[in-house]
This record gives structure tokens, sequence and C-alpha cells, in this order.
């Protein structure tokens, strides 16, 4: 398997180590508009919780916020376990989620003990004030699926960002911060760029193992 970036093979089970990037912050920073095309410029596969909770969403149905939140739960738990049925198999691949250092340092920590892999975050950042405007003209437009119930999350996400709930996980690697307060101004082709460069990194490493 090659990818867009390198003509070096990705890692593979017998040569050493895979890769894993995460895509990683607060709600409204812009996460999926840089993890679907990091993804297909990587040609390895994506894994994003919002996806998983909507397919649950439209499984199971939704109504509140309460069940909104059980479903976030056990959104995480099966992203978890993709994760680890790619890193079983030794291959690559990129996790999109709002991940929480508090909560998923020593989930990611553990896995790397089971099944080790190289890491790059890639962690989007904005102003509150940014977010929670962007947040509040999400919402407003309906594009979200409504089982996320977002219109009655505002006020908590307000004192999430006001907690500092969001950001890098405290694990060895690399971590490339994007600030997308003004998300107009955000060159999200040159963030692929840097992934890419990182990979054929790893790539190189584990071909001169």
């Amino acid at each position: 398997m090659t990818t867009a970036c390198t003509k070096l093979a990705p890692t593979e089970p017998q040569h050493g180590v895979p890769w894993l990037i995460l895509v990683t912050g607060a709600p409204a920073t812009g996460k999926t508009a840089l993890s679907v095309p990091l993804a297909a410029r990587l040609q390895v596969p994506l894994l994003t919780k919002d996806a998983i909770k909507e397919r649950l969403f439209d499984t199971l149905g939704w109504s509140d916020r309460e069940w909104s939140k059980r479903l976030g739960i056990a959104s995480f738990a099966l992203l978890y376990d993709g994760i680890v049925a790619h890193l079983q198999a030794g291959a690559p691949l990129v996790v999109e989620a709002n991940f929480k250092p508090q909560f998923d340092t020593t989930k990611f920590a553990a896995l790397r003990e089971r099944y080790p892999f190289t890491l790059l975050q890639l962690v989007l950042v904005a102003t509150p004030e940014a977010l929670q405007a962007r947040f509040a003209a999400r919402n407003a437009t309906g594009e979200r699926h409504p089982g996320h119930v977002d219109t009655s999350f505002e006020g908590e996400f307000a004192a999430q960002l006001k907690a500092g709930l969001y950001g890098p996980l405290d694990l060895p690697g690399t971590v490339v911060v994007v600030d997308t307060t003004n998300l107009a101004t955000v060159n999200f082709s040159a963030v692929i760029e840097t992934a890419c460069e990182w990979v054929t990194g790893q790539s190189q490493s584990t071909v001169e193992r």
C-alpha cells in the first residue's frame, strides 16, 4: 500500500509499529474540515466519533441531551474498539474526536502499552468567543444531526471552554497546534502537507530499521 504523500510503504506489522494521527479539539474548531481531506490524501481509514454517534442515533433513535450524552459515551467506546482493531493489524489511521486530556491520555497510554504506535496530534484551537459564536451559528443552520441536541448544550459548552477541558494529550509524539479562530484564513492544505511530511518520516524510519 502506498500513500499520496510518499512512495514508501506505510508501516507494516512485520517491520515495526503503525502510525496514528489524532485530529482533536473542542467542538466547532473545524476538525471535520481537516480530517476528511487528510485521510483522503493519506489514503488511510478515518474513524470519527460523530459518525459513530450519528449511526447510533439512526439505529436507536434520539430524544434529549441526557440520551445524547449516553450515546456519546457509547460512541467513544466503539471508537476505541475501532482504533484497537487497526492497531492490532498494524494499520495506520486517522482518528477525529473531541478528546479530553483528563480522560483520554490514560486510555491512549494504556493502548500504547498493548499496541505500540507513533503519534501525531493535530490540535485545533480557537478563542472561546469564536467557538461559541461558531457553535451557535452551526446550530442555527440545522445541518447537524438533530440527535446531538446542540441547542441545549450551549451553556455546558461555554463552561467546558472556560474550564479548559480540551487540548493535546500528554503522550510522547509530535503535536501540531492549529489556530482556527478565523477559519477563513486557516491554510488546511499546509497542515495536511505537514502531516504528510511526518508520515513520510515514519515510513523512512521503518524502512531503515
